[in-house]
């Protein structure tokens, strides 16, 4: 250990990451202690970590995290996430992004301040590649003052702010690739909450938690889509047909528009969502790309059902394919129409919530049109309280899946329970 450099030990101390098991490690010898305020690039203070920083008063933390970074120099990440703790003094935490600031790549802050402190002034115009922002408030953004020229990454969880000072946010990040909004307070000055956000480098977008009336994005290179837990009326993306990965989940929509970024889907993953299936099948009947297509606890409108045949037909590079939903007398005859096979399907994933007659004949009826298949996944929900019928059901079901699979020795067979 002597002979580590001192840049390697400033390494292993950045690896550690939680502020108490830096300052524990860097009194092994000086050395390490001179590794600490030279070389440490990384250091978190989370009061998830240690629940000590709880018990200590508000006062005393701060003096804490001051001491402890002041002794730094050099730092690139800095996280300060301090849920359940009281509120610190501003000039405090201003002294701290201050100090840091100049060579600061990763800032994550979660630190509720009297008054609030404006992230953007004192971090705009630096080095900032990723900012996580947590219980936070952000106004009046000027673009223009308040440029961020190298970040790449942004998240807001529970921060409040406009419609427009998200977009004007948006704009003031001229490399943006990702971004994520959890649970956003939008500020609206009228009665339709409207939020309509425009990038040219956005890559990667995740939405979880929000309530909207509208909501439009206009990203030409937006390449990755998910929305999580929202109460949408309108969702519409404008691009270029870049989008590769949609996921929608648990979402409330009355109108989904992707207009002209389908073209290149891979990866359709859909959950607990109602589909109004000849509507969401056109959305996506020009992905002819797609590799995975997957419709997880979906409600289907009236008698809609999934057919085989428009899957093998409209998407013929799919190898990953997974359904659940209800099935009922006569549609499994409907969905199994047709006889062109799914060629490059390699993994199938089936599911069920009430089991009966049904699933095995449409677990056989799906194997015969996979030539290639190597993995069959069968997903249920066993509830605890199980009648005799329910315990006769579920053993039919297992002897037919035996008996069945000696037909396809070939295919790895995995069962999962909840």
């Amino acid at each position: 250990m002597e002979h580590l450099p001192v840049e390697v030990i400033g390494n292993i101390l950045s690896r550690l990451g939680g502020a108490r098991d830096v300052i524990i490690a860097s009194a092994t010898c000086c050395k390490w202690r001179d590794a600490y305020r030279r070389h440490l690039h990384t250091l978190s203070f989370n009061s998830n970590d240690w629940p000590l920083y709880r018990d200590l008063t508000t006062s005393r933390l701060e003096i804490l995290i001051t001491q402890t970074i002041f002794q730094t120099s050099g730092l690139q990440g800095l996280s300060i996430m301090m849920d359940d703790v009281d509120e610190f003094s501003a000039s405090t935490v201003i002294a701290w992004l201050m100090y840091t600031r100049e060579t600061l790549r990763r800032l994550f802050y979660n630190v509720r301040t009297t008054p609030n402190v404006n992230i953007l002034d004192i971090c705009g115009r630096q080095k900032l590649e990723t900012l996580v922002l947590a219980h936070n408030s952000i106004t009046g953004v000027e673009p223009n003052f308040q440029r961020f020229p190298c970040l790449k990454s942004l998240s807001l969880s529970y921060v409040s702010i406009s419609a427009l000072d998200l977009n004007l946010l948006l704009t003031a990040c001229q490399k943006i690739e990702i971004l994520e909004l959890v649970n956003p307070e939008i500020a609206m000055s009228d009665a339709q909450v409207t939020v309509e956000l425009s990038s040219l480098t956005l890559k990667s977008m995740f939405v979880e938690a929000i309530s909207l009336d509208k909501f439009v994005l206009e990203a030409d290179s937006i390449e990755r889509l998910h929305l999580k837990d929202c109460a949408l009326e309108l969702f519409e993306l404008v691009g270029k047909g870049s989008l590769k990965h949609f996921k929608i989940d648990d979402v409330s929509v009355i109108h989904l528009d992707l207009g002209d970024t389908v073209d290149n889907l891979e990866i359709v993953d859909v959950s607990n969502f109602t589909i109004i299936w000849p509507k969401f099948y056109q959305m996506i009947s020009r992905s002819s790309k797609l590799k995975k297509l997957r419709l997880w606890d979906v409600v289907f409108d009236e008698d809609e059902i999934v057919d085989l045949e428009t899957i093998a037909v409209c998407f013929p590079q799919l190898n990953h394919l997974s359904l659940s939903y209800d099935l009922r007398e006569g549609v499994v005859h409907y969905s199994l129409q047709g006889s062109t096979n799914l060629e490059n399907l390699v993994v199938l994933e089936l599911g069920w919530t009430v089991i009966n007659d049904l699933f095995s004949h449409w677990v056989e009826g799906i194997l015969q049109r996979c030539p290639k298949l190597k993995k069959l996944v069968i997903s249920g929900v066993v509830s605890e309280i199980k009648t005799h019928e329910e315990c006769q059901m579920l053993a039919s079901f297992t002897s037919s899946i035996v008996h069945l699979m000696r037909k396809y020795l070939h295919v790895e067979v995995q069962f999962e329970y909840e």
